[in-house]
């Protein structure tokens, strides 16, 4: 099995190239940079969307792992709906710093990145799912780590709700019998290490401790994705960030084929 790498060099609407920086160093990728993104509306972001939906089935069908890298975590919506349309239905292992299980009930400020989660569980607005075919999986499938800056409603929907919620320091004790979509938001890891993010979260693991518990989890897993959701390329003036996300994607692609 080989790793084969997508990336959508996207936040939304917002082109960003430097999102090329997660991909290990000499490693080739295809980039998929569709015309006429010119909104956040779900016929624009589709068009962002299907591209990442045939990647994921392609290279799903042949046996190898996809690995897509985007600007946002709503781009992990047509990589589950790639695994579907192959048949799949995996186990879903969000590491975020913030929930993302908002709703426009829910969010004090509507912002779109923090209601990819919900969606996918089939909560809120699903224009944008159904987009790319993603059809809305269990929550008591779905195990979301480390979130730890939470909106007061989001926290609530999240009590109340079938998601599975752990720290990071129990994922390398998870085991499933089941093939695993590994989703990771790099802001999991604490600020420190992941400056360049429109909203950093302090109080995280450091890079070296978020790698030693996610290649523990890669080792022991069938991983059947992964996606990264990526930093934002206009405040990494020093690199520090892209390279830690490069870093981070190697150790987990390397522990998982």
């Amino acid at each position: 099995m080989n790793a084969c790498w997508l990336v959508t060099p996207y936040f939304f609407d917002e082109y960003d190239g430097r999102l090329t920086e997660a991909v290990p160093l000499s490693l080739p990728y295809t980039t998929n940079d569709p015309v006429g993104i010119v909104d956040r509306t779900p016929d624009s972001l589709a068009k962002a969307h299907r591209p990442i939906v045939d990647f994921v089935y392609s290279v799903v069908e042949r046996g190898d792992l996809p690995v897509s890298i985007a600007g946002d975590c709503a781009a992990s919506l047509p990589v589950l709906a790639g695994l579907q349309r192959a048949g799949m239905s995996p186990a879903l292992v969000w590491l975020d710093a913030h929930g993302d299980f908002n709703t426009l009930e829910t969010s004090p400020s509507g912002f779109l990145g923090g209601m990819p989660l919900a969606m996918m569980v089939g909560r809120g607005d699903l224009s944008i799912a159904r987009k790319s075919g993603q059809k809305p999986v269990p929550e008591e499938d779905v195990w979301l780590i480390d979130a730890r800056d939470l909106d007061p409603l989001e926290e609530v929907a999240l009590r109340s709700s079938r998601i599975n919620r752990l720290q990071i320091d129990s994922l390398d004790e998870l085991a499933f019998d089941r093939p695993v979509y590994l989703h990771i938001d790099n802001d999991i890891v604490d600020a420190t290490d992941v400056p360049a993010n429109n909203y950093p979260v302090s109080g995280g693991p450091s890079l070296s401790a978020t790698m030693e518990k996610c290649e523990a989890f890669a080792s022991k897993n069938t991983l059947c994705a992964i996606s990264l959701s990526g930093w934002n390329g206009r405040l990494d003036h020093d690199g520090l960030t892209g390279r830690a996300c490069q870093t981070l994607l190697s150790s987990i692609t390397s522990a998982a084929i």
